[in-house]
């Protein structure tokens, strides 16, 4: 894809920054390939030994994957906020792959301090697959300790935890340490194939984006109604996904896919600014806690592009998940790409291997580290995750919202303190209702 170069005057927001940063993840990697030649990994055995934190369906997903990708590879510890989840994936992945497998009691780790004691425990590798919001404190405690890293997606739910996960990304560069993204479409072999075939200009000059990711409800865990009581926190953490500070909504915790593939087509340079409309119109009952039903995003590049995102988690609803990309010469969706009738040119369409995405992943990740040749993803997977926060910031708000504004924004969605006597962010009314974010209203 041919993109026009920009005067000095239009430059990207936050260019310097985001450059300087590029420029230490690439002079890292290099300088890893000496920091690493020292062996396979720290411990110096053909072993790896992996740690989990998050234990829910993702991350027992993610520990699947990974046991699968490299047969010499042990996951010996497991952290999670909470006992019966931890144990429940244990089981789980323990059923399915027995010799590799090795938790002792003792290296299971509960509450909200669980990350720090499977950091400190001797793995080699941590996968994080937590709530999103604590994706910055654990990343950034998992590189400080020398361990490296798989990052499920988003990376954040607020600009501070962007900025900060951007910085951690340059420190693992600096010590050589590789950090691999969950934002799997990366790793898909069609998807890779169209991506070559956009930048090499199949389709031109991208004029606009299409992102849907149309979907139906999902789960919700019913508290108890008899002792022991959920507290306000608790039940906050087992319903995660309505919450804002923890999940930054839908639009950020699963579009974030769709967008990052947009993202992945302006060579991940950021829009100049955003702006959108969206609301609660279905799920509205309190249970759902903050967050929206429905999202649509329009994002303005400098050089005239739009990328038009829509959303929704609505049951009984048309569903779609697709990309659309339109160029001056034709136009693409992932796996194929259409010329215009003018153009004469012929369809093409990917019949390559196929992959498991998920797997490929940890394939890279551990090639990395027994290469000895660092791999970091930190630059896409902040920026992607920072492209979803604008969206929700703009809906939010009903603000058009520059790229530089959403990026320096000072607001935290963090809680005072981790604990489960402890107010979340978010509380509900004397009906047990949250407040949801008007447009328009302060």
């Amino acid at each position: 894809m041919r993109l026009p170069k920009r005067s000095p005057s239009s430059s990207l927001p936050c260019r310097r920054e985001f450059l300087s940063t590029a420029g230490l993840l690439a002079a890292g990697a290099m300088a890893g390939e000496l920091a690493l030649a020292r062996g396979v990994h720290a411990a110096g055995s053909d072993v790896l030994k992996i740690g989990l934190i998050g234990c829910g369906g993702r991350g027992s997903g993610a520990a699947a994957n990974a046991l699968t990708a490299d047969k010499n590879t042990r996951l010996v510890a497991m952290a999670d906020a909470f006992a019966d989840r931890l144990q429940t994936s244990l089981q789980t992945v323990q059923k399915k792959f027995p010799t590799q497998v090795a938790v002792k009691p003792e290296r299971c780790f509960v509450g909200f301090d669980a990350y720090r004691q499977l950091i400190d425990s001797g793995v080699d590798v941590v996968l994080l697959a937590t709530p999103p919001h604590f994706r910055p404190l654990h990343l950034q405690a998992a590189i400080a300790a020398g361990k490296h890293v798989f990052c499920e997606k988003p990376v954040a739910v607020d600009a501070p935890g962007v900025r900060s996960v951007l910085a951690t990304c340059a420190e693992a560069a600096r010590k050589g340490l590789s950090v691999v993204s969950g934002l799997c479409w990366r790793y898909h072999t069609s998807v890779r194939e169209t991506m070559r075939r956009i930048h090499d200009g199949a389709i031109g000059d991208v004029l606009s984006i299409q992102e849907t990711y149309l979907t139906g409800s999902l789960w919700y865990r019913i508290p108890p109604t008899q002792p022991p009581l959920w507290t306000e926190m608790e039940t906050q953490m087992r319903n995660w996904y309505y919450f804002t500070w923890l999940c930054g909504d839908h639009n950020v915790e699963q579009h974030v896919h769709s967008l990052d593939k947009a993202a992945w087509v302006m060579n991940d340079q950021p829009p100049e600014r955003a702006w959108g409309l969206g609301g609660r119109q279905v799920r509205t009952e309190a249970k759902f806690g903050d967050i929206y039903d429905h999202h649509a995003v329009v994002y303005e590049y400098a050089n005239g592009t739009r990328l038009y995102s829509y959303c929704r988690q609505q049951p009984g609803c048309f569903g779609d998940v697709s990309d659309l990309f339109v160029g001056t010469r034709g136009k693409a969706r992932v796996g194929e790409i259409r010329k215009h009738a003018a153009q004469g040119a012929p369809e093409w369409r990917y019949d390559g291997p196929s992959c498991n995405m998920y797997e490929e992943e940890h394939k890279a990740l551990f090639g990395a580290i027994r290469s000895g040749v660092p791999i970091n993803n930190g630059q896409y997977m902040a920026r992607s995750t920072m492209l979803a926060i604008l969206g929700r910031m703009v809906d939010y708000s009903g603000k058009a919202i520059t790229w530089e504004d959403a990026i320096n924004s000072r607001v935290s969605l963090s809680p005072v303190k981790y604990a489960w006597d402890a107010e979340p962010p978010t509380l509900p009314d004397k009906d047990g209702r949250y407040r949801v974010a008007m447009p328009g209203v302060k």
